[in-house]
């Protein structure tokens, strides 16, 4: 624990104070950002590696007194129920989280614990040690993925997920909602489509393929090499879908809401405007390997963010295009990154 973490139930800063799990991830370095410049304490969760992994946050931590960070894990209860003991937040928001859909099928078990015991975890230290804590959970479209339902999907559409990663997201949504109904705790969740930018990690396919068409467009690798091609993806911009979640926390009353752009494009459109963006043809670098398929395939996911437009004044503003060309620009200016 951070030794300069201010006694329990006060806040040296006099303003809000919010635990961030999964802080160094993409969605919570943003978050991060956001609460800070709102006046917040932020108390930030991260795994601990063999390896540094706070980039995103680093100019957070060298530089903001309200920002605490702490190694820990959500499968650890006595850590995060201690944590939250100690800290009594005004807000929780679990980012942390095995996000690799494609590596939940060789890893289930871990997925499991941590995308849902790992929830239930953090809601019942909630209920029994700081039950005021407003809770957000990060639920995924990829709960859905429903053969022969008619999209956009929304808060009421079936789901029935098509890995062990969707599978752990959908009880956690379960046990949030159970928690919500069955205790009273404020306890929303946001079901959030595809969203993108330049801090989303190196194993995802858009990473994947705008860091090795910056490679290839200045010499330092041949080919690009994916696997399914056609699956259509609702993308949005990762910076607008956190304030979207910052608004779902400052409801009234905890709800569900689907955030997405409401427009889909194929894996195989956001090769070819990362390719066009630096002046290369992706027919004469792209390459197909059937280890990078999925055993179940979702085909489409494309949402219906109508409730969120409507209740809490939320939309989409940045377009495909300029998603793409944002983190193309990005990689270009960081080719010697890790």
């Amino acid at each position: 624990m951070n030794k300069n973490m201010p006694a329990k139930g006060g806040s040296a800063f006099g303003g809000k104070k919010a635990i961030i799990s999964g802080i160094t991830g993409q969605d919570g370095s943003y978050m991060a950002e956001l609460l800070l410049s709102k006046g917040y304490e932020v108390h930030g969760i991260m795994r601990r590696l063999s390896s540094f992994a706070s980039g995103r946050i680093d100019h957070l931590i060298n530089h903001n007194p309200n920002l605490h960070t702490y190694h820990g894990d959500l499968t650890d209860n006595a850590s995060i129920a201690g944590l939250i003991s100690d800290v009594q937040p005004d807000e929780f928001y679990n980012f942390g989280a095995m996000s690799q859909v494609k590596v939940s099928f060789e890893i289930p078990q871990y997925t499991m614990e941590t995308n849902a015991v790992g929830v239930l975890n953090v809601l019942e230290a909630i209920r029994k040690f700081s039950p005021h804590t407003k809770f957000y959970q990060a639920s995924s479209s990829e709960m859905f993925g429903v053969p022969g339902v008619e999209p956009p999907f929304n808060e009421n559409t079936p789901m029935v997920p098509q890995s062990p990663y969707g599978v752990a997201k959908l009880a956690a949504y379960h046990l949030t909602r159970q928690y919500r109904d069955g205790y009273g705790l404020f306890a929303a969740t946001g079901i959030l489509f595809n969203h993108e930018s330049p801090r989303r990690g190196g194993t995802f396919v858009t990473k994947k393929i705008t860091k090795a068409v910056a490679r290839i467009k200045n010499g330092l690798q041949d080919s690009l090499v994916l696997g399914n091609l056609d699956a259509k993806r609702d993308w949005g911009w990762s910076p607008e879908f956190v304030e979207a979640i910052y608004m779902i926390m400052q409801q009234p009353k905890p709800d569900v809401f689907v955030i997405a752009t409401g427009e889909t494009h194929t894996i195989r459109e956001f090769v070819e405007e990362a390719f066009k963006h630096v002046g290369l043809d992706s027919k004469d670098y792209v390459k197909i390997d059937d280890r990078y398929k999925r055993p179940n395939e979702v085909p489409l996911l494309l949402g219906d963010s109508s409730k969120a437009q409507k209740q809490l004044g939320w939309e989409p503003k940045m377009k495909f295009h300029e998603i793409v060309q944002a983190m193309m620009d990005y990689d270009l200016a960081h080719l010697n990154d890790n």
